[in-house]
């Protein structure tokens, strides 16, 4: 642990703030969880339960998950959630009016010291910073999932964060075994996440427009990288609605017709086909044909 950071405090128990949750109690930390929708805290220990027992089965990894676990709180009250907190993570929904009345509300309760941070995957914190009086303590932690595979983590300062809130951050994001990506300044994308919206813009622009089928680009992908999921089975993992959100931003943001997520996308989210939280996305879930042991064999009678 960082001797500056003691407790954490994640605000939104979905599957991010959950993961998150999972990461910073593996690495000995206290974590105190919030959310205001009861069923979200209901199956946050389930996910969390889930993301460390994987962490401990893997080869050279020793520790007791009943044990890290055992250092998670969960709270329907903001103001128990936040008290001794000491660097807090917000994980609630991609929407910047949202992000900005959670903000507005931890800056009011949280001690002063407190750093405040947002995972999000796409909006830049300058336009959070409004929000708050302590803007040279807020800052982006932009996890990717699952975080035990994906352990980097886009670092984005706003117009006001200081470097003491960057170098405490980056501290300890690395004291949670994460690699820090820091940006040198402030973009849509941050870092890696803006080379991957490329590499997502045109896989589904290909599908929409049939042009190829989704499953052969997801084959090639994972050839190509050595992967375990394709660029349509890792937008089923990450939430089809987080995506179409976080598209739409890159098209309004620059107004090119070229950015504009596909209607064929929107039309999935409108279904509620969401990926793998609802259980139907591209592919169907819990078991995925993408993650089948056949899906990358090559068939001789072809």
């Amino acid at each position: 642990m960082t001797d500056t950071i003691q407790t954490v405090g994640i605000i939104g128990a979905g599957f991010m703030g959950s993961q998150i949750a999972s990461r910073a109690a593996i690495f000995g930390y206290r974590v105190k969880i919030y959310d205001s929708v009861p069923q979200a805290l209901e199956s946050s220990p389930n996910t969390i339960a889930f993301f460390t027992d994987n962490y401990f089965q893997r080869d050279g990894v020793s520790g007791d998950p009943k044990e890290t676990t055992k250092r998670i709180t969960f709270h329907n009250s903001l103001e128990d959630a936040l008290d001794g907190v000491d660097f807090i993570v917000e994980a609630v929904t991609e929407n910047l009016e949202v992000k900005k009345a959670v903000f507005s509300q931890i800056d009011r309760i949280a001690k002063e010291n407190a750093l405040i941070a947002t995972n999000s995957s796409s909006l830049p914190v300058s336009r959070i910073e409004d929000a708050v009086a302590r803007k040279d303590k807020v800052i982006n932690t932009h996890f990717y999932s699952p975080i035990a595979d994906l352990y980097f983590v886009d670092i984005v300062r706003g117009n006001r964060t200081s470097q003491k809130t960057l170098d405490k951050t980056v501290s300890w994001i690395k004291s949670i075994k994460c690699m820090p990506l820091v940006a040198k300044k402030e973009c849509i994308g941050f870092v890696f996440n803006r080379v991957w919206h490329a590499a997502r813009r045109d896989a589904l622009k290909a599908w929409a427009e049939d042009y190829a089928d989704f499953k052969d680009i997801d084959r090639a992908w994972r050839l190509f990288t050595g992967m375990l999921l394709g660029p349509f089975g890792i937008m089923d993992y990450i939430g089809l609605d987080v995506v179409y959100s976080v598209q739409n931003l890159y098209y309004e943001e620059s107004g090119d017709p070229y950015l504009k997520p596909p209607q064929a996308l929107k039309d999935m989210v409108d279904r509620g086909d969401l990926g793998m939280k609802t259980g139907k996305g591209f592919y169907t879930w819990p078991n995925p044909e993408c993650l089948s042991p056949d899906f990358l064999k090559v068939d001789n009678d072809v």
